[in-house]
């Protein structure tokens, strides 16, 4: 029997070959392996040779008339694919710009975390953009005309103009783990499972919250087969609870969200009072009475907007002037308390007060189906109400309302109470018809996509 030839070689990430198989496996096992001595040669040595071993006895015990010897393996993950469930998006390792054999990017060679350059959040976002418009297809081998891989990772050390090539294991070292509150454009949400770099393991950028829920935000990130930009659940499609908030060491400034409706998470509060704050003491019922204009009814308005009660402004926003509009709108919040007579007169007292301004309480309820209030407005039920297979009042509102304005072609019948593709599809036309694209016009209703249909 003649010697078996071995040579090293890197297998295809979507090859289901034994040989691409086993390498895959193989490498996945010499990283479980640990360094002893402190990494001196001859431990390498012996784990390399271990590797080598490894392979050559599994192929050639699978009756496979060549041989292949597994090298072990470079920085960064193995190649391979991911379960379907999750983004399909294996990833290289960590490399200069423009590859292994590339040049070195600003600020230098990979694995220097330290060293990052000053970038604010309006720049992140914008640098996305760039893949997104050029809709860069995904690769893990292949690098755009700016020296960064085209895959999730290369697509995160791009848009945070890093310099270099990182990899879901080690993207965590510029950053700053943060919470979910904390959340702002330009940060990223991570998932690295170091036991098995591709399964699952991917990143995103977060580009702000879709709406005041904060359940589903918007996602920038590499995936096949192109850049996109999504409205995704929060963390993610799979694997959600293992999503971890990180933000770039090198950020600087805030950012205007881009989204119609779009929510982004607060800045840390600062100390004290911010102006137009309103006062923690009731400010005295004489500010509410017929035709007083004073900031306080502004306030007020503004307070009873963020608790439901939305629909009883006509343009969606209170002005400094007492009127019905405020005086219904606080008359529901009292109700949603469950108090009646003089306790639900419309008019703030102390009480009141004290609850909208700690943010406690119950909030008005939604009204959904009956007549609209004041200013035409219907309140928005939420966005979990708007998902496949979900069945709702709101879901038939909203259906009936498309027809109204002209929105209704993809209704075979109806339309319903269940949310179904046909309703996402008449959204989506009215929100292109606003001007909006991307993932303001992803066919789920927000806020102001709702505002502007029931106005």
């Amino acid at each position: 029997m003649p010697m078996p030839a071995f040579e090293e070689y890197e297998p295809a990430g979507d090859c289901v070959c034994p040989g691409c198989a086993q390498r895959r496996r193989a490498l996945a096992r010499a990283r479980a392996i640990p360094l002893r001595d402190g990494g001196h040669p001859a431990a390498r040595g012996a784990r390399r040779a271990l590797v080598l071993a490894t392979a050559a006895g599994v192929v050639l015990g699978g009756g496979s008339g060549t041989a292949v010897a597994l090298s072990a393996p470079a920085t960064g993950p193995a190649t391979g694919p991911v379960a379907g469930d999750d983004p399909g998006s294996p990833q290289g390792g960590r490399t200069p710009l423009h590859g292994p054999q590339g040049k070195p990017g600003s600020p230098g060679a990979p694995g220097r975390p330290g060293v990052v350059k000053r970038i604010d959040r309006t720049t992140i976002i914008n640098r996305a953009k760039l893949w997104l418009d050029a809709e860069v297809p995904y690769s893990m081998s292949t690098y755009w005309s700016d020296g960064y891989r085209q895959d999730c990772s290369g697509y995160v050390s791009m848009a945070w103009n890093l310099g270099s090539n990182e990899w879901t294991g080690s993207l965590d070292k510029f950053a700053t783990k943060i919470t979910k509150d904390d959340l702002l454009p330009g940060d990223m949400l991570l998932f690295h499972n170091p036991a098995d770099p591709n399964n699952g393991s991917h990143v995103v950028l977060f580009g702000g919250w879709v709406d005041e829920t904060r359940t589903h935000y918007v996602a920038y990130e590499q995936t096949r087969p192109t850049t996109r930009k999504l409205a995704t659940p929060y963390g993610y499609w799979a694997n959600a609870a293992k999503y971890v908030p990180y933000r770039f060491n090198g950020v600087t400034g805030g950012i205007v969200p881009e989204v119609p409706g779009a929510v982004p998470a607060p800045e840390p509060p600062a100390a004290g009072p911010k102006p137009g704050d309103a006062p923690k003491t009731f400010p005295g019922a004489d500010k509410f009475a017929p035709g007083a204009v004073n900031d306080h009814v502004a306030q007020l308005g503004r307070m009873l907007v963020e608790r439901g009660g939305y629909r009883f402004y006509p343009k969606g926003v209170a002005d400094r002037t007492w009127s019905d509009h405020d005086r219904l709108a606080t008359q529901a919040f009292q109700r949603a308390q469950g108090w009646t007579g003089a306790d639900a007169d419309g008019v703030p007292a102390a009480h009141t007060w004290r609850l909208l301004v700690d943010k406690q309480g119950k909030n008005i309820a939604p009204l959904v189906g009956a007549a609209p209030g004041p200013g035409g407005v219907r309140a928005y039920p939420g966005a979990a109400v708007f998902r496949p297979g979900q069945s709702h009042p709101a879901v038939e509102a909203l259906g009936r309302q498309l027809v109204k304005k002209g929105f209704g072609k993809y209704y075979a019948s109806g339309p319903g109470a269940r949310w179904g593709e046909a309703d996402r599809r008449n959204v989506e036309a009215f929100q292109r018809a606003q001007g909006w694209r991307g993932a303001a016009a992803n066919g789920y209703p927000g806020p102001e996509t709702w505002r502007r249909l029931f106005a």
